[in-house]
C-alpha cells in the first residue's frame, strides 16, 4: 500500500508568519540605528578631521617658523663668512706689511750699528771713568801700531746693558762706536786676521761686528757648516746680513743661498 505525503499541520503554518514578522522588525530597527549612525557620524568625523587639521596646521606653522629662522641664520652665516674672508685678506695684507716693516727696521738698526764693534773678554771695570779714552788706547796696544798708528777717535764706548756680573763670572761685552766707518773697517779686518792672537793682560780678547739680534740669528744658522767648510779649506765668508760665499780650489767664488744648499755642497766635498 502506498503511503501518502503528510500535510503540514495548521499550527506550523500559523507559526511561520510570526517568525518572519520578528525578523523584519529586527531589520527595521537595525536600519533605523544605521541611519541614525550615518546621520550622526559625519558630524563626529568632521570634528575629528577639523581637530587633526588644526593640529597639522599648528605643526606646519612651527616648521615654517623654524625654516624661516634657519634661513635667517644661514643668511647671517653667509654674511659672516664674507666678512671673515675680508678680515682674512686684511690680516694677510697686514702680515705682509708687518714683515716688510720688520725687514726695514732690521736694516735701519743694522745701519745704525755700522760703526760699532763688540769687544769680548775685557775684565770688568778696567776702563775706569773714561771708557772712550781707555779703549782708544787699548785698541792700539792690542792691534799694534802697524794697524792703528794713533789712538782712533771714538764716539762712545760702554758695556752691554746687562746686570753687572758677580766676581768670577764672565765679563760683559764692550760696545765701541768709531767716529769713522773706515777706521772701524780697518780694526775688523785686522781682528779677523789675528783672531786667537789678540790678548790683554795675558788673556785672549776678541773683536767682532756688532750685529742686531735678528741678523745674529740668521748668521748663527751657518755656524756649524762654516766650521766644516774651514776644515775642508774652502775659505767661506759670510757677508752681511747672512750671505755665504766660498772660494773653491780653482779660485772661483760661489754663493750659497741657504744653509741647506751649503750642507749639500759640504756633503759632496766630504764624499770626495
Amino acid at each position: 500500500m502506498s503511503s501518502r505525503p503528510s500535510k503540514p499541520s495548521k499550527k506550523s503554518e500559523q507559526a511561520a508568519p510570526a517568525d518572519t514578522a520578528i525578523d523584519n522588525a529586527t531589520l527595521a530597527n537595525m536600519l533605523v540605528e544605521l541611519r541614525a549612525d550615518l546621520l550622526t557620524k559625519p558630524d563626529s568625523l568632521a570634528v575629528r578631521f577639523e581637530n587633526k587639521l588644526a593640529t597639522i596646521d599648528t605643526k606646519l606653522d612651527g616648521i615654517q617658523s623654524t625654516v624661516t629662522n634657519h634661513e635667517q641664520r644661514i643668511s647671517d652665516l653667509e654674511s659672516g663668512l664674507n666678512h671673515l674672508q675680508f678680515l682674512e685678506a686684511k690680516v694677510t695684507s697686514m702680515a705682509e706689511n708687518n714683515a716688510k716693516l720688520k725687514a726695514k727696521l732690521t736694516d735701519l738698526e743694522g745701519r745704525s750699528r755700522r760703526c760699532n764693534v763688540r769687544l769680548i773678554g775685557v775684565p770688568e771695570a778696567v776702563e775706569g771713568s773714561w771708557p772712550t779714552s781707555f779703549f782708544s788706547s787699548f785698541l792700539v796696544d792690542v792691534l799694534g801700531k802697524d794697524v792703528l798708528p794713533s789712538p782712533p777717535e771714538l764716539d762712545r764706548a760702554h758695556r752691554t746693558l746687562k746686570p753687572k756680573p758677580a766676581e768670577g763670572e764672565k765679563p760683559r761685552a764692550v760696545i765701541i762706536c768709531f767716529h769713522k766707518f773706515q777706521t772701524k773697517d780697518v780694526v775688523i779686518r785686522a781682528a779677523r786676521k789675528k783672531r786667537g792672537e789678540l790678548k790683554y793682560d795675558g788673556k785672549p780678547v776678541y773683536i767682532y761686528e756688532d750685529y742686531c739680534p735678528e741678523v745674529l740669528d740668521q748668521r748663527s744658522e751657518y755656524k756649524e757648516v762654516m766650521r766644516q767648510l774651514y776644515i775642508l779649506k774652502l775659505q767661506p765668508s759670510l757677508l752681511y746680513p747672512a750671505r755665504l760665499f766660498i772660494k773653491a780650489e780653482d779660485g772661483s767664488r760661489r754663493r750659497l743661498t741657504s744653509v741647506k744648499e751649503a750642507q749639500h755642497l759640504l756633503a759632496s766635498y766630504q764624499k770626495r
